[in-house]
C-alpha cells in the first residue's frame, strides 16, 4: 500500500511541475517585408509543439513560451517560411519587435508598384482588401465580384445570371466609371468603359488579391476612377514547388475542375507556375449553359541581381447561354424567377437564341530592374486579342406556348414556307426571323512603365508613361436561318449562314499619358501630390454604311485632351490612429461611343470633357483586437455624356444625346473587425449615401431611321435618386472556428433605398417630376462550413457555400416606367434574386 502511494505522490508531482512548467512571453508583429503591412492571422508556433497564436487585426501577437531555448516558426499563406530561434528564460518578456517576411510570389512587389496598391496608416484614400483566403472561402460558384459585396459601398448583381454576367456598382457609379485594374493594366473597354467580366471568366481561379479603392484611388493613371478603382493582382511566379486540385459542383449541376502546378525558383533563377480550369454544366437560370476554360501560365527568370523578367500569359475562352430581357411582374407571376424568354425547343434539342462566347488571351512581359539603392524601374509591356460575340434575334417572333418559351418548330415552319422569287431568281425561302452574331473583335497593345525615385529621405518621386492603342472590329453575321435559304439585308441583300449584315464598323482609339507623383513621408505625416496630362486620338471606318463605295468610309479624326490633379495627406495620430484627406479634380474625354452620332462617321461637334470633382476624409483606429474605419466623401460628376432612345408622340424613334446633365453623390462609410477571441472574428459594415441628378437637361434629337437631326429634347432629371445600387446598406459576419480543424461562416448583407435606373425614355414628359420608382428592401444571409483534413498525407479543405440561405425571393434590379394617372413611376421589369443554392468544393495541396 505504501508503495502505491508513493507511486501516485510522484505521478502528481510530476503533473504539477509539468502545468507549472517555467515560462516566458514572447511578442511581435509580423509585417511584409515589401510594403510594411500587417499581417492579419499569421501562424507563430513553437516546433515541435502545439503551443502557438495568429496574429492579430494589427499583426502582434503575445504567447507564453517553454523555458530554454526554441525554435519560433512564423508563417502565413502566400509567404515564405520564417523561423528565428530564442532563449526563454523563466518570467522573462521577449520582444522580438517588427518581423519581415517576404512573399513566396516572385515580383509580386513589382506588380504592386505597377498597380499602385494603397498601403495601410500611409496611403489616404478609404481602402477595403481582401486576400486570397477570403475569396477562395466565400466566392463558391458566386460571380466574381460579388465576393466584393461585403466592402462598404459596393453592390454586385448576378444580372440576367448567365455566366461572366455580372455587374458591379460602387458609390452609385456603374462599372463604366469604375476603373478595373489586373497587375496593374487598365482592362475597361476603350470604346465605351464597360467591364465585360465573362472576357476574364477564369480570373477568380488565380486572382491573390483584390484591393477596392473607393473615390479617387491612389493610381496614378487617368482612368475611370469615379466611383472607385478596383485592383485586382494575380498570382505570380511562386517561389515554392507544388501544386493543388480542386473540384467542385454546384446543387444545380454545374462542375468545375482547376489544376495547380509550380516547379518553384530552381538553380538557374528559372521559376513556372501554370494554373488551369474547366466549367461546364446547366445555369441556375434557364437555358444559361456554361462550357469554360482558364488558363494561366507564368514564367520568371532571374537577370543577375538587379533585373528580372517575367512573362505572364492567361485566357478564359468561354461559351455560356444568356438572359437579356428582364422580367414583367406577370412574367414573374406566372413563370417564377428563373424565367427566361430567350430559349425554345428545336427538334427536341434546346436552343436559346442568346449566346455569348469569346476568347480573350492577354499576354504581358514585365521587366523589373533595380537602378541603385534608391530607384528603381517596373515596366509592363502587354497585348491582348479578343475574338468573339453575342448571338440573338433579328426580326420579330412572338410564338410561345404555355410555359413561355419560344416555339423555334414553328418558326422553322415558318420560314421554310416563305418562298418567293422578290430577290432570288429561283423560288427560295426568306427568313423573317433569324438568329445573329454581333461579332465585337479587338487587338489591344500597350505600354506601362513606372519610375520610383527616392530623391531624399522624405521625398519620393514617381514618374512614368501609360501608351494603349485599340482596334475594335464590330459586324453582324447570320447565325442560324431557321428553316429558311436566306435573309435579306437592306444593304447587302440576299445573305446566308456566316455573311455579315445590319453593321460593320471599325473602331480605333490610341491613348497616351505621362503621370508623375511627389510623395513626402517623414514621421507620423505622409502627403502626395499626383498629375496626369494625356491625349485621345480616334476615328472610325465604317464598311457598311456607305456601301457600295470601292473602299471603307473614314471618319473625321478627333484628338481630345485631359488631365487629373490629386493631392491627400495622412497624419498618424499615435500607434494606433490615423486621419486622412484627398481631392482631386478630373477632365475625361468622353468615350468613343459619344464621338459619333447615329451609329455612322457624323462627328459629334457637341463633344466636350466630362469633370469630376471629388474629396473625401477618414479615420482608422487598428489594435490588436479591433479595428474601425470611418470616412465621409462628395463627388460632383459634369458633363454626363449619354445616349437616350425613345418613341415620339408620332412613334417615331428618336435618339437624343446629351452632355450636360449632372450627378452629385455624398455619403458616409463604415468598416469594423473585430477578433472576440482567436475563435471567433467578427465584422461590419454599413454606408448611408445621398446620390441624385441635380439638374434638367436638354438634349439634340436625331431621327433613327434618317440620322437627321429633328430638334431638342428635354430630359426632366433635376432631384431624381440615382438607381441600380442601394443608397444604404448594411453587413454583419463572423467566422467561428468551432474545432481545431473545421471553421463556419456567415454573412448578412441588408440593402435599403434601392431605386430604379434611369430610363430617359420616359423622361421626356415635362408632367414626369416624379421620384424613380422604388425597390423594396431586403436582406440575405449566406453561410459556409470549411474542414480542413489530411487526405492521403496531402493538406485538404472541404468546403461548404450555401448562398440566401433563407431562400429571399426579391427585386435586385429594376426598370419604371410613368403612370399619368397615379402620376408616379410605377415597376416595369427588372430581375429577382436567386434563391437558395449551394455549392461544394474540395482542395488538395501537394
Amino acid at each position: 500500500m505504501k508503495s502505491v502511494r508513493l507511486l501516485v505522490a510522484v505521478f502528481l508531482s510530476l503533473v504539477f511541475v509539468g502545468t507549472t512548467m517555467a515560462q516566458g512571453i514572447v511578442k511581435g508583429v509580423v509585417k511584409d517585408a515589401a510594403n510594411h503591412e500587417s499581417l492579419v492571422g499569421a501562424t507563430v508556433v513553437v516546433e515541435g509543439t502545439t503551443i502557438g497564436v495568429t496574429t492579430s487585426l494589427d499583426g502582434s501577437f503575445s504567447f507564453k513560451v517553454p523555458e530554454g531555448a526554441q525554435q519560433l516558426k512564423i508563417s502565413y499563406v502566400g509567404y515564405e517560411s520564417l523561423t528565428k530561434t530564442i532563449n526563454v528564460a523563466k518570467n522573462q518578456t521577449i520582444n522580438l519587435g517588427t518581423i519581415n517576411i517576404a512573399s513566396s510570389a516572385i515580383g509580386l512587389h513589382e506588380v504592386n508598384v505597377l498597380a499602385n496598391m494603397a498601403v495601410s496608416r500611409k496611403t489616404p484614400v478609404a481602402v477595403s482588401t481582401l486576400n486570397s483566403q477570403t475569396i477562395e472561402d466565400n466566392l463558391g460558384n458566386q460571380e466574381f465580384p460579388e465576393v466584393m459585396n461585403t466592402t462598404p459601398d459596393v453592390y454586385a448583381t448576378k444580372s440576367g445570371g448567365g455566366y461572366g454576367d455580372a455587374q458591379v456598382n460602387i458609390r452609385g457609379f456603374d462599372q463604366r466609371n469604375i476603373a478595373f485594374l489586373i497587375n496593374g493594366i487598365p482592362v475597361n473597354d476603350m470604346e465605351n468603359g464597360w467591364m465585360y467580366w465573362s472576357d476574364w471568366a477564369g480570373l477568380a481561379d488565380v486572382t491573390r488579391t483584390i484591393q477596392i479603392q473607393r473615390g479617387l484611388g491612389a493610381s496614378k493613371l487617368a482612368i475611370n476612377s469615379v466611383g472607385g478603382t478596383v485592383n485586382i493582382v494575380t498570382k505570380t511566379t511562386d517561389m515554392q514547388k507544388g501544386g493543388s486540385l480542386t473540384m467542385s459542383m454546384t446543387d444545380y449541376g454545374q462542375y468545375k475542375e482547376m489544376l495547380t502546378l509550380s516547379t518553384g525558383r530552381l538553380k538557374t533563377g528559372t521559376a513556372i507556375t501554370f494554373s488551369g480550369s474547366h466549367t461546364e454544366g446547366p445555369g441556375y437560370i434557364d437555358a444559361t449553359w456554361v462550357k469554360a476554360w482558364s488558363y494561366f501560365f507564368s514564367v520568371s527568370q532571374e537577370l543577375g541581381k538587379n533585373n528580372q523578367l517575367v512573362f505572364t500569359i492567361f485566357g478564359a475562352p468561354q461559351q455560356h447561354g444568356q438572359r437579356t430581357h428582364m422580367l414583367t411582374q406577370a412574367q414573374f407571376d406566372k413563370y417564377g424567377p428563373k424565367y427566361n424568354s430567350n430559349w425554345g425547343w428545336l427538334g427536341g434539342k434546346m436552343l436559346n437564341e442568346v449566346v455569348n462566347y469569346y476568347d480573350k488571351p492577354q499576354m504581358a512581359l514585365n521587366w523589373y530592374s533595380k537602378l541603385s539603392d534608391k530607384a528603381q524601374l517596373a515596366t509592363s509591356v502587354y497585348y491582348s486579342f479578343g475574338t468573339g460575340g453575342g448571338s440573338g434575334p433579328l426580326g420579330t417572333y412572338d410564338v410561345v406556348n404555355d410555359y413561355g418559351q419560344y416555339n423555334w418548330d414553328a418558326m422553322v415552319a415558318t420560314n421554310a414556307a416563305n418562298v418567293n422569287t422578290d430577290h432570288t431568281t429561283a423560288a427560295e425561302a426568306q427568313s423573317t426571323h433569324i438568329i445573329r452574331n454581333s461579332v465585337n473583335n479587338h487587338q489591344w497593345f500597350g505600354v506601362l512603365s513606372t519610375l520610383t525615385d527616392k530623391l531624399s529621405e522624405p521625398l519620393t518621386l514617381t514618374a512614368g508613361v501609360d501608351f494603349r492603342h485599340y482596334k475594335g472590329e464590330h459586324y453582324r453575321e447570320v447565325r442560324d436561318l431557321l428553316g429558311g435559304d436566306y435573309y435579306y439585308d437592306k444593304v447587302y441583300g440576299v445573305s446566308t449562314v456566316g455573311n455579315k449584315i445590319a453593321y460593320w464598323d471599325d473602331g480605333h482609339v490610341t491613348y497616351g499619358g505621362l503621370f508623375a507623383q511627389l510623395e513626402y513621408s517623414k514621421g507620423a505625416f505622409d502627403a502626395f501630390v499626383a498629375g496626369t496630362a494625356s491625349n485621345t486620338w480616334a476615328y472610325r471606318v465604317d464598311h457598311y454604311s456607305y456601301y457600295p463605295a470601292q473602299t471603307a468610309a473614314v471618319s473625321p479624326k478627333v484628338s481630345m485632351a485631359g488631365y487629373n490633379f490629386k493631392l491627400g495627406g495622412n497624419y498618424n495620430i499615435s500607434p494606433r490612429s490615423n486621419f486622412f484627406i484627398n481631392a482631386g479634380y478630373y477632365s475625361r474625354v468622353p468615350f468613343f461611343e459619344y464621338m459619333y452620332l447615329n451609329y455612322v462617321n457624323d462627328l459629334n461637334t457637341n463633344l466636350k470633357n466630362e469633370t469630376v470633382t471629388a474629396g473625401e476624409i477618414g479615420y482608422n483606429y487598428i489594435a490588436p483586437r479591433f479595428t474601425f474605419k470611418a470616412n465621409a466623401y462628395y463627388t460632383v460628376w459634369g458633363h454626363i455624356n449619354m445616349i437616350a432612345s425613345y418613341y415620339d408622340n408620332n412613334n417615331v424613334q428618336q435618339n437624343a444625346y446629351l452632355s450636360d446633365l449632372k450627378q452629385i453623390n455624398s455619403g458616409l462609410e463604415l468598416e469594423a473587425h473585430y477578433d472576440v477571441t482567436n475563435w471567433m472574428n467578427l465584422g461590419g459594415m454599413a454606408n448611408f449615401g445621398h446620390w441624385m441628378y441635380a439638374n434638367d437637361v436638354s438634349a439634340t434629337q436625331y431621327n433613327d431611321q434618317t440620322h437627321t437631326e429633328t430638334g431638342t429634347a428635354y430630359l426632366y432629371t433635376k432631384n431624381l435618386r440615382v438607381g441600380q445600387q442601394p443608397q444604404t446598406s448594411y453587413g454583419l459576419f463572423g467566422k467561428f472556428k468551432v474545432a481545431k480543424k473545421l471553421d463556419f461562416g456567415l454573412n448578412y448583407l441588408y440593402y435599403a433605398n434601392l431605386y430604379a435606373d434611369l430610363s430617359p425614355q420616359y423622361r421626356t414628359n415635362p408632367a414626369n417630376t416624379a421620384q424613380a420608382y422604388k425597390l423594396p428592401n431586403y436582406g440575405l444571409v449566406n453561410v459556409r462550413l470549411g474542414w480542413r483534413f489530411k487526405l492521403a498525407g496531402m493538406d485538404s479543405y472541404f468546403n461548404w457555400n450555401v448562398y440566401n440561405l433563407m431562400n429571399k425571393i426579391t427585386l435586385v434590379e429594376a426598370n419604371d416606367q410613368f403612370n399619368s394617372t397615379s402620376g408616379t413611376n410605377v415597376f416595369r421589369q427588372g430581375y429577382w434574386s436567386w434563391g437558395r443554392n449551394m455549392n461544394f468544393s474540395l482542395k488538395v495541396n501537394f
